[in-house]
């Protein structure tokens, strides 16, 4: 297996040879900093947690060196703070006993170049490798830059593989940006309820973040609260947390769909779902 990066690291929580912890992935998280994939691919870690048969590897493409900071970290540089942040998603595969980490310590800039396709090719040899099943990544609508770049990466590299070799389901998850406003039925909804302590854990190793004020653990836990209580206002709540995500699945089966044309189609459907409830509750326009 080669890899453009230069600055990538492995690590296996339990001490399983890197290429065999790779090949039993069947569920994977490709994220684009230390602490996405707790956010947003806690669907997968809980599916796999204990488990005999399933394993979660993730991929964090960025290198950390961006990461805002304060308190204690005010004055860290960037290289140190890459250091800080290769610590913390280590530590968080070891609570969330991920099969396998892989941090490929790309810089933004390089991910949001769409001309660069070292991430796109490092991503497609990975992915060869591990065959998953399922995967979580970031959704195309996302508002962060780098975010989207990731997807768009993760998404050309599933499309360079052979159609058998590419995974059953691609989900794009939330993080900045929610998809509550997206029609039911273009909206896939995941039960993550009844592991608050350890979805807490998972999010709550990220002290960097955390002591310089943003508390990503808090808002995850009441993101998916009010995700599962905020569905559906005429029945009683089906989970006790929920995540949202779009079925990328599509996009993988059919090269030909453009990334565009989907995220231009669901914002089609929104439009069309609140235009219908006007017609219904006002009649329709003259």
């Amino acid at each position: 297996m080669k890899l453009h990066s230069k600055n990538v690291d492995f690590f296996v929580p339990d001490g399983t040879e890197v290429q065999a912890a790779l090949k039993r992935t069947t569920h994977l998280g490709i994220g684009a900093h230390q602490d996405d994939i707790e956010l947003m691919s806690t669907h997968g870690i809980l599916e796999c947690f204990e488990s005999k048969d399933k394993w979660f590897t993730g991929i964090t493409c960025t290198d950390g060196g961006g990461s805002p900071r304060a308190g204690i970290y005010s004055n860290y540089t960037d290289d140190e703070m890459k250091v800080v942040r290769l610590k913390e998603q280590k530590v968080a595969a070891s609570i969330g006993q991920y099969g396998a980490m892989v941090q490929l310590g790309y810089p933004s800039k390089t991910i949001k170049d769409p001309k660069d396709k070292r991430l796109r090719d490092d991503l497609a040899e990975l992915i060869k490798t591990m065959r998953p099943k399922v995967v979580y990544t970031h959704n195309p609508l996302d508002k962060h830059n780098t975010h989207v770049g990731v997807v768009l990466a993760a998404l050309g590299a599933m499309r360079t593989l052979p159609p058998a070799d590419r995974p059953e389901k691609v989900y794009g998850c939330e993080v900045w940006r929610t998809l509550d406003w997206v029609p039911d039925p273009s909206k896939v909804v995941l039960d993550v309820g009844g592991r608050d302590h350890l979805v807490a854990a998972l999010t709550g190793v990220y002290d960097s973040q955390i002591a310089g004020g943003k508390r990503y653990d808090l808002a995850t836990l009441g993101r998916f609260r009010a995700n599962a209580t905020y569905l559906d206002s005429h029945s009683v709540d089906k989970c006790e947390a929920a995540m949202y995500a779009l079925d990328l699945t599509p996009i993988i089966r059919d090269d030909k769909i453009a990334v565009a044309d989907y995220v231009r189609g669901l914002m089609d459907d929104f439009r069309r779902a609140v235009e219908k409830q006007f017609v219904e509750l006002i009649g329709p326009r003259e």
